[in-house]
């Protein structure tokens, strides 16, 4: 069931709403850039996403194809969000988990976790996961 969730970087220059069922899967990819920054996203849709401050605060990243964004907060560092555009479902927002405001450390524990394997460009689990 979607649920509406405020978020923020470390420092507050950047906020945002999210609509995300929690209860479907969150993911953990080893591709190169979410290997290194432990980047853990749940999915909202293209209307379900609303920056609510800080744009002007946000730093863009884009590799290989260009056509996803990885957004980081210009102060403190910390990967809120970024933006599909070349996936099978469109346009989508991966919301950093560790970004979301309210959830306890037992809700945390208890998220659907799906581990994909980014490094080789497949949805199927990686032969090693257990470090995501």
């Amino acid at each position: 069931m979607l649920k509406t969730y405020s978020g923020s970087c470390h420092c507050g220059a950047v906020t945002f709403e999210a609509d995300l069922d929690l209860e479907q899967a969150t993911y953990r990819c080893n591709c190169s850039i979410c290997r290194r920054t432990r980047f853990w996203p749940a999915i909202a849709g293209a209307e379900g996403f609303r920056l609510r401050s800080g744009e002007d605060q946000l730093s863009e990243y884009r590799f290989n194809t260009r056509q996803n964004v990885h957004y980081f907060c210009k102060h403190c560092g910390v990967r809120p969000f970024g933006v599909g555009n070349d996936t099978p479902m469109g346009k989508l927002y991966g919301v950093n988990i560790g970004c979301l405001e309210g959830l306890s450390e037992q809700a945390l524990a208890e998220l659907p976790i799906t581990c994909v394997d980014g490094l080789h460009d497949r949805l199927a689990p990686p032969e090693f996961y257990a470090h995501l």
